[in-house]
C-alpha cells in the first residue's frame, strides 16, 4: 500500500512580533498535525498568509502578498490583523479559500483542514518542546497577552485583537523555560501593554515549577531573571509599578531597557489620542528612573501631525525630545487608519506638513541618538553575536534590540559564532551604530 505523501503548506508572515508569535503558533501547530512547512508558493498545496492592517502601508503591503500568493498558488488562506477586516480581503482578492482574524490558530487550522486534510501519522507528528520559530535560535519572542484595553483615537489594535486577555503565568513561565533549554539566550517580552500584564484576572496566583507567581509584570520579570538568560520589555506603559523593574536593571538581572511608547507631549494632544497627559511628570519618571540606573536604554515612538497639531504644539514636543534625551526613537508622520476614531477630529494636518514635521523630529533625535552613542566609545561592553562573516561580525548590546534598533559591528568577530557573548571595546560610533573591537573572552 502506497503512503500518501504529507500535505505542504506554504507561510507568509507580516506584521509586528506579535503577529510573529501568532505565526509561530499557527507552524506549531501544522507541523504537530505532520503537514510539511513548504519554501516555495510552486511546492505547496496552499499558503497561509498572516497579515497586517495597523497603517495603510501595511494594509497594502499585505493585499500584494495575498496578490502574489494567489498568482504564484491559487490556494491561499488569509489571517491577522487585516483578516479582522474581511470585507477588504474577500472585496480584493474574491478567491481566497477562506479569512481569518489576529490571534485565531483554531480557525486556521479548521480552514486548512477543509482545504488540504492531512493523515494522521504518528511517526512524523512530533515538534519540539519549543514549538516551531520563526526567530534565530539565540533570541525569542514571548508573548504574553493578547489584545488591548486602552482606547487611543489613534489605533484599531482592540478592534482587531480585542480587550486584554493574560495568558495564565505558569504557561508563559514553561514557554520560557523550554526556549532557554532549547538554546535561546536572549527573550524579548512583547505583548499589547506589557505593564498591563495580569490586570483582566485581578492578578490571581498562578504556578510554576510547584510554587505560587502572582500573574502580574513584576512577579513575571522577577521569574524571567532567573533564567540566566537576557530579558528586554518591549511595550511597557508608563504605570507607577514599572518603577519596580528599574532596580532589577540596575542589579544586571533584567537588561536596562524600556520600550515605552510615549506618542507626543502636548498634553491637549495626549488627551486627544486618549493617552496619559502629564509630559512634565514623564519626564520626572525619566530621571528617577536613571538615577536608579544610569546604564537605562529608553525606547519610544512618536506620532507627527496629529489630527489639530500646531505648530506650537510640535515645537513642544522637540522640546520634550531634547529634555527627555532617550536613546532610540521611531517616528510615525501621522496616517489615518480606517476605522480610527481619530479621523473624525477636527483641523487634519495637511500630508505634506505631516512629512515635514516627522523629518524634523528624526533630524532633533539623530543628534541627540548620535551624542549618547558617543558616550560609550572607549567602553567596554557585553554583545551578543546575531551574524559572522570574513569581514567580521555583527552583534547587539543590552541598548539594541532585533531588527530595529542599531548594531555593534566587530571587525575582527570572524571567528565568533552566531548566538554567543563577547566582550568588546567601542571604539566608534554614529547616530545609530557601535564599531568595536573584541576585548577579552566571551561573557554573559
Amino acid at each position: 500500500m502506497l503512503k500518501t505523501p504529507p500535505r505542504k503548506v506554504g507561510f507568509v508572515s507580516l506584521g509586528c512580533p506579535k503577529a510573529t508569535v501568532d505565526s509561530e503558533h499557527i507552524l506549531t501547530q501544522l507541523r504537530a498535525e505532520g503537514y510539511l512547512i513548504s519554501p516555495t508558493y510552486q511546492d505547496a498545496d496552499l499558503v497561509v498568509v498572516n497579515t497586517c492592517g495597523f497603517i495603510d502601508a501595511a494594509v497594502e503591503e499585505s493585499l500584494d502578498a495575498i496578490g502574489e500568493a494567489l498568482a504564484e498558488n491559487g490556494r491561499v488562506i488569509v489571517t491577522g490583523c487585516l483578516g479582522a477586516k474581511g470585507d477588504i480581503v474577500r472585496e480584493t482578492h474574491p478567491k481566497v479559500l477562506a479569512v481569518t482574524g489576529p490571534h485565531a490558530t483554531a480557525a486556521v487550522m479548521e480552514a486548512v483542514h477543509t482545504h488540504l486534510p492531512q493523515p494522521h501519522d504518528p511517526h512524523i507528528d512530533l515538534i519540539p518542546p519549543q514549538g516551531i520559530r520563526l526567530t534565530p535560535r539565540h533570541y525569542a519572542y514571548l508573548k504574553i497577552s493578547e489584545g488591548c484595553n486602552h482606547r487611543c483615537t489613534f489605533c484599531i489594535i482592540p478592534s482587531m485583537r480585542g480587550d486584554l486577555v493574560s495568558r495564565p503565568i505558569g504557561d508563559v513561565m514553561k514557554e520560557a523555560e523550554n526556549l532557554v533549554n532549547a538554546g535561546v539566550k536572549e527573550l524579548l517580552v512583547i505583548s499589547q501593554d506589557t505593564s498591563a500584564y495580569g490586570v483582566d484576572v485581578k492578578y490571581r496566583t498562578g504556578f510554576w515549577n510547584g510554587r505560587p507567581i502572582k500573574t502580574r509584570m513584576t512577579e513575571l520579570t522577577q521569574a524571567l531573571a532567573g533564567l540566566g538568560v537576557w530579558v528586554r520589555l518591549h511595550y511597557v506603559y508608563p504605570y507607577p509599578h514599572v518603577d519596580e523593574v528599574i532596580p532589577m536593571m540596575a542589579e544586571g538581572r533584567l537588561l536596562p531597557y524600556l520600550d515605552v511608547p510615549f506618542q507626543h507631549a502636548s498634553p491637549r494632544i495626549l488627551k486627544l489620542m486618549k493617552r496619559p497627559a502629564n509630559a512634565e511628570g514623564t519626564l520626572q519618571r525619566i530621571r528617577d528612573w536613571r538615577a536608579i540606573c544610569p546604564d537605562l536604554t529608553i525606547r519610544s515612538t512618536f506620532i507627527a501631525g496629529f489630527p489639530g497639531e500646531t505648530e506650537a504644539e510640535f515645537k513642544e514636543l522637540l522640546e520634550f525630545l531634547e529634555e527627555a534625551q532617550l536613546d532610540r526613537v521611531g517616528c510615525f508622520a501621522y496616517s489615518p487608519v480606517e476605522g480610527a476614531k481619530a479621523n473624525a477630529l477636527p483641523d487634519p494636518v495637511h500630508r505634506e506638513i505631516r512629512e515635514q514635521r516627522q523629518a524634523r523630529f528624526m533630524a532633533v533625535q539623530k543628534k541627540i541618538s548620535a551624542a549618547r552613542l558617543k558616550k560609550k566609545v572607549g567602553q567596554t561592553i557585553s554583545v551578543l553575536v546575531d551574524e559572522t562573516g570574513p569581514d567580521g561580525a555583527i552583534a547587539r548590546s543590552a541598548a539594541d534590540a532585533p531588527e530595529i534598533d542599531g548594531r555593534v559591528i566587530i571587525r575582527q568577530g570572524a571567528k565568533l559564532k552566531v548566538g554567543e557573548f563577547a566582550r568588546v571595546k567601542v571604539t566608534k560610533a554614529d547616530a545609530h551604530d557601535l564599531w568595536a573591537t573584541l576585548s577579552g573572552p566571551r561573557a554573559v
